[in-house]
């Protein structure tokens, strides 16, 4: 069974109550916990050794990429990270000097955004180590920019460049904190959500959510990072930089739906708050399901790709 199938199996046993504005299905959960100016954002994630990285990794690093996954989390809703509990799963003969160096790398990021880290959990797990990350956020009441709120003839951007993390990116990354709160201050942001499983994985997670919408992507407009054409060139990549840049994931970066009148204002704002993020109007969202990517040699159907669980890479 697909990641995406078993969830849509488990999301109708959740429970709910009268604190939930937004329950499974975004990028955080949304409550009303009775703070007149602000919803609460609630998320979790965990990274696996041997998936999201490995033994040999800098534990500084993996440190960093397990709080910062649930950072880009909070960003793609425009909200501001509050606190986190880690829970630490390690096999038996672990080092601690590594555990050390992990959570220096925990606290470094978090102290960098001002996120308290207030507790959590270890335990044994045999053969892998697990880091998993709860995290609460705020955001200004009724301004939390969920997935599902992108209309047909919405402008579609994304942040940053694509593909090619596994280079070294996906482990140093930096979430679109400011960026995003920048454009839920300035623009009508229709719709938002973190690139965790590539533009070919999230993207359709975007127009389900907002009503079965389809999209027309420009390839030539999709930025491809340095990172996947040096790989693809040095035949490190099994498949050519525009597709890695479609389907590798870990790039955390945010791609978001605006109406068409904004896309220019929309390209100078960012350009002016952010000189140094590159910013790429790639498409537009549709009333016609299914994403097609146009090229040189016409329409044809967006390759499907993404990371998905129990499947490994598509």
């Amino acid at each position: 069974m697909h990641e995406f199938d078993l969830i849509a199996r488990l999301k109708p046993l959740l429970p709910s109550n009268d604190f939930v504005v937004e329950g499974a299905g975004d990028d955080c959960a949304v409550l009303d916990l009775g703070d007149p100016g602000h919803h609460t954002l609630f998320k979790t994630d965990a990274i696996v050794e041997g998936i999201h990285f490995s033994r040999d990794a800098d534990p500084g690093r993996v440190g960093h990429k397990a709080i910062a996954r649930c950072l880009s989390d909070i960003a793609a809703m425009a909200g501001e990270p509050i606190a986190a509990v880690i829970t630490l799963a390690l096999p038996k003969n672990h080092d601690a000097a590594w555990c050390e160096a992990l959570y220096a790398g925990l606290g470094k990021t978090a102290a960098r955004h001002q996120v308290a880290i207030v507790g959590g959990e270890t335990t044994t797990n045999p053969d892998r180590i697990l880091v998993n990350v709860a995290m609460i956020g705020r955001v200004p009441r009724d301004r939390a920019v969920r997935r599902s709120g992108a209309r047909a003839g919405d402008a579609l951007f994304v942040s940053g460049e694509l593909g090619g993390s596994i280079a070294g990116r996906h482990l140093e990354f930096e979430p679109r904190l400011a960026e995003a709160r920048w454009l839920a201050a300035n623009v009508d942001v229709h719709a938002m959500i973190d690139l965790s499983d590539g533009l070919a994985g999230d993207l359709p997670h975007l127009l389900a959510a907002s009503g079965g919408l389809g999209a027309e992507i420009r390839a030539a407009s999709v930025p491809v990072s340095r990172a996947a054409r040096e790989l693809a060139r040095a035949g490190d990549l099994a498949k050519p930089a525009l597709l890695a840049a479609l389907t590798d994931g870990e790039d955390f970066e945010l791609l978001f739906a605006v109406p068409p009148s904004d896309a220019v204002r929309v390209l100078d704002g960012w350009k002016a708050a952010f000189p140094e993020t590159r910013l790429c109007c790639i498409g537009k969202t549709t009333a016609t399901p299914g994403v097609i990517l146009v090229g040189e040699r016409g329409p044809r159907p967006m390759p499907r790709g993404g990371y998905e669980h129990f499947h490994g890479p598509q």
